[in-house]
């Protein structure tokens, strides 16, 4: 098509489902005969609103779908933060803030809804916020800061969401609901109760059943006549509910007392409405103006508007489709929704509250594990119409399939809703054409096709067809599909740790702990093959000094170290190595601080400060090491396993010692755990970090395990990292004395040096377990295992058993041999390291630095830096 013969779509709105249109028109193609301009109100692109609380944890960048800011095909432009203020259907045209005008061949509205805020006379005060966009989430974090208590009005879904926001703030947190119960559209009064519970459990306040009659100041100025008292002023001081007496004294409000579509663009131009608001559309989401389409939160399709992503990303394939001549329609939308609200699983799904004629509800409920769930189901008792669960929602990904099939219940439905200890659960095969994942609507079908295309693992099969990468709440479900898949065709996932062991690492840890084998020739002659590699070696020297605490020098682990591990220091670019003493927690003396200024000079040293509050000395040279040990070791330092995989540092802020906003004695703490874990080998790095309050100077929801000092003691965090691919930690646990906290923790990293594989952080070993941070829960703090024990005591070994590495080294005179530059010239220093100079410290003084490895002619010196050269001769 030549260029000029070229249309244009318009789209307005730049959300999560104006994004779904624009990638589903460039994948189906649309792109080739049209244009694509996307105006978006916001100042970024669009980003996952599902997941919106979860940027207190890990930014807006984290949640961004579209980081770059542009799309890839040339053919799509977006402008963030315009907004488009009138449209003229007849001229096809829209017109911009700034007076531009734009003409459309086709325009397709994406809105979406605003919050709805009730008029209660004072929400013009300052502190008083709606909960929608990363903006609002900025404003209530600044106000947090100063704020004592707040209050959420609403206890639907996004008041949950906002309450749990303001609770991981550290504001007292009270939610209001109007109605009888949370949650009143999704479950029924019993539900609402357990929920109840559980949150208030957590510390916060639930009040339900009650109206806001207003919001009161903290101050009334501007008096104006006799007549009138003042105009409001200020910022918030109190809520005054309807027939009660006692205003509830809160510093801040936040409003998500439900959602508006935002049509008053359509409505200016005179587009068919909805009764209740939202652009009438028709199966196709078209407008009642041929070329004026809507999707989302704005579109009414039938009259109905859906506050759900997934019926929204459904309308923007149809309007896609639709575009490109297809006939698909939108025929209304699957409801149920699954998540976690203040770590407590809720789940409703089908006819929840059995609105159906004639319908049957079994429910069944445990007061004491705070456990309730409902099935509704025909009045024969053969088809499962809906259900509620609340505080269990593990039955979610095989119930509400059944309800969207309309498969045949079995015999006894009962079972589908008990626990498993009581006979519950039982196998149930979904058919084919059971949707799996409502937001991207895949069914069973789908995944297992997916696998017969060469998908190898879940999360091959999530980036192919999409199931499970929206809410989340499906990939337990789109897992154990893969699995049984692949069981039932004979073929299996390789999970060998490398060729010479066919088992995983966790595996291994099982049976070098059940052997009580002390060396790598008895594990691998036993139940290995050939002589090891270098995955194996020092994987099983990490196996083994987790169980036996010994000296990763001692003469049967010298040859599955690595460089790094072998010489107790980083190698560097140019052949010398970097020296790392412990800190914890960054607290060091005037004259510690003064030794290791007295080390770096004498032995010429380029100095920094790490990330994690240490001080590295770089270009050490070899055969200098144990000297440079020796004065740090006499003043009192140690190793800071710089150089193996292990703790490295347990970050803190000041906290209440010197700190006006902290609450514990977070640098206490910090040291208290990194003496505690120093030296544990585990299968990656481990970092720690510990803050004295909300404010999170520690960064410690950056750490693979992270402590945050509440008024009420320490939240745990846990599975977090930077690097390549950062992740943030996760809450396990709120509200822990020092006892509890240690006792977890030690459980969780015991559990970890266990069972995950080889370079695994602690972030993706959480999500390759079933149930995720759940079944860590469950295994750590509930103790389902009963390992809870064990997994103490063997922390309690390593603690007792732990030695300074650099101090036995520099008092065995055996060990002490290898840090020679060569091994036939132990005299002679390596002459290949060499060093420059910038600002005032030396620097490597090689391009690529030397080879280490090489051909070794008769007579020629041997480097020591070769990977078991000595070995090997």
């Amino acid at each position: 098509m030549s260029p000029h013969l070229r249309k244009k779509v318009v789209v307005v709105g730049h959300g999560m489902v104006g994004h779904r249109f624009v990638t589903a028109a460039i994948e189906r193609g649309l792109t080739e005969t049209h244009d694509i301009v996307v105006f978006g109100e916001e100042p970024r692109p669009a980003y996952d609103r599902v997941a919106l609380t979860s940027f207190f944890e890990v930014g807006a960048e984290a949640l961004s779908f579209l980081p770059s800011g542009a799309y890839e095909d040339p053919r799509v432009t977006l402008r963030t933060g315009t907004s488009v203020v009138e449209i003229d259907t007849a001229a096809q045209t829209v017109m911009l803030a700034d007076g531009e005008e734009m003409a459309y061949d086709e325009l397709v509205l994406a809105t979406g809804a605003a919050p709805f805020v009730p008029p209660v006379p004072g929400a013009e005060l300052g502190n008083v916020f709606v909960y929608r966009t990363i903006e609002d989430l900025e404003a209530i974090r600044e106000a947090a800061k100063t704020a004592r208590a707040g209050a959420v009005i609403g206890g639907g879904l996004l008041g949950l969401e906002a309450a749990n926001a303001l609770h991981q703030l550290g504001v007292e947190t009270h939610v209001v609901e109007l109605a009888p119960r949370l949650m009143a559209v999704q479950v029924d009064d019993a539900g609402g109760n357990t929920l109840k519970r559980h949150i208030e459990k957590l510390g916060l306040t639930v009040h339900t059943g009650v109206m806001t009659e207003s919001i009161s100041p903290d101050a009334v100025v501007s008096v104006v006549d006799e007549d009138e008292s003042g105009i409001l002023d200020g910022k918030v001081s109190a809520l005054k509910f309807k027939d009660v007496e006692e205003p509830l004294a809160v510093d801040m409000v936040v409003f998500s007392a439900g959602i508006r579509p935002r049509d008053a663009l359509a409505r200016s131009a005179g587009l068919d409405l909805a009764e209740r608001g939202g652009v009438l559309v028709d199966e196709q989401c078209r407008s009642s103006d041929p070329h004026v389409w809507a999707v989302g939160e704005c579109a009414a399709p039938g009259g109905k508007m859906y506050g759900l992503v997934a019926p929204g990303y459904d309308m923007a394939e149809v309007v896609a489709d639709a575009l490109l001549g297809g006939a698909g329609t939108f025929t209304g939308a699957d409801m149920s929704t699954k998540l976690k609200l203040l770590g407590v699983d809720v789940a409703s799904f089908g006819d929840a509250h059995g609105t159906t004629d004639e319908c049957l509800e079994l429910t069944y409920s445990d007061a004491v594990a705070g456990v309730y769930k409902k099935l509704v189901i025909s009045e024969d008792g053969t088809r499962l119409l809906g259900g509620v669960l609340v505080g269990d929602a593990s039955a979610y990904g095989l119930l509400r399939p059944m309800v969207a099939s309309g498969m045949a219940l079995p015999e006894n439905p009962e079972e589908l809703i008990l626990p498993q200890s009581t006979g519950g659960g039982g196998g149930i095969q979904l058919p084919p054409e059971a949707q799996i994942c409502s937001c991207n609507n895949v069914t069973r079908g789908e995944i297992e096709a997916a696998v017969d295309n060469g998908c190898e693992s879940a999360a091959d099969v999530t980036r192919t067809t999409k199931a499970g990468s929206t809410c989340g709440s499906c990939k337990v479900q789109v897992k154990k599909i893969v699995e049984d898949y692949f069981t039932a065709q004979g073929k299996t996932v390789d999970t060998s740790l490398c060729e010479h062991f066919a088992m995983t690492r966790a595996e291994l840890f099982d049976v070098v702990l059940i052997h009580g084998y002390k060396t790598f020739d008895q594990i691998i002659e036993a139940h290995g093959t050939g002589r090891g590699c270098d995955i194996c070696k020092p994987a099983v020297a990490s196996i083994l000094a987790s169980q036996l605490n010994g000296h990763v020098l001692a003469k049967e682990n010298r040859k599955l170290q690595d460089t790094n591990d072998a010489y107790l220091a980083n190698l560097q670019k140019n052949g010398s190595y970097s020296v790392v003493p412990r800190i914890p927690g960054g607290e060091i003396t005037p004259e510690g601080l003064i030794v290791i200024g007295e080390v770096a000079k004498e032995f010429g040293l380029y100095t920094k400060i790490t990330g994690g509050q240490r001080i590295d000395m770089f270009g050490a040279r070899m055969e200098d090491l144990p000297a440079i040990w020796k004065r740090l070791v006499d003043a009192g330092f140690e190793s800071g396993h710089a150089y193996g995989k292990s703790l490295r540092t347990v970050k803190s802020c000041v906290g209440s010692t010197w700190c006006r906003y902290g609450v514990q004695d977070s640098v206490g703490l910090a040291i208290m755990l990194e003496t505690r874990y120093r030296g544990l080998r585990s299968p990656h790095k481990l970092k720690g970090g510990v803050s004295g309050c909300a404010r999170e100077c520690a960064e410690a929801r950056g750490k693979d395990f992270g402590v945050i000092a509440t008024e009420k003691g320490w939240n745990l965090y846990v599975g977090g990292n930077g690097g390549a691919i950062p992740a943030h930690a996760q809450l396990l646990a709120g509200d822990l004395s020092t006892e509890d906290l240690v006792r977890y923790l030690d459980r969780f990293l015991m559990y970890y040096v266990r069972t995950a594989d080889r370079l695994q952080r602690t972030s993706t070993w959480i999500e390759s377990l079933d149930g995720g941070l759940d079944r860590v829960r469950e295994v750590v703090i509930d103790d389902v295992l009963g390992l809870g024990t064990e997994l103490e005591a063997a922390m309690a070994t390593h603690v007792d058993g732990y030695f300074d590495e650099w101090k036995a080294t520099i008092e065995d005179p055996e060990k002490l041999k290898r840090f020679v530059s060569f091994v036939n010239a132990p005299e002679i220093p390596d002459p290949n390291i060499s060093f420059g100079s910038t600002r005032g410290q030396i620097v490597p003084d090689v391009a690529d630095g030397p080879a280490l490895v090489g051909p070794v002619s008769l007579g020629a010196t041997i480097p020591v830096g070769a990977p078991n050269l000595e070995e090997s001769r």
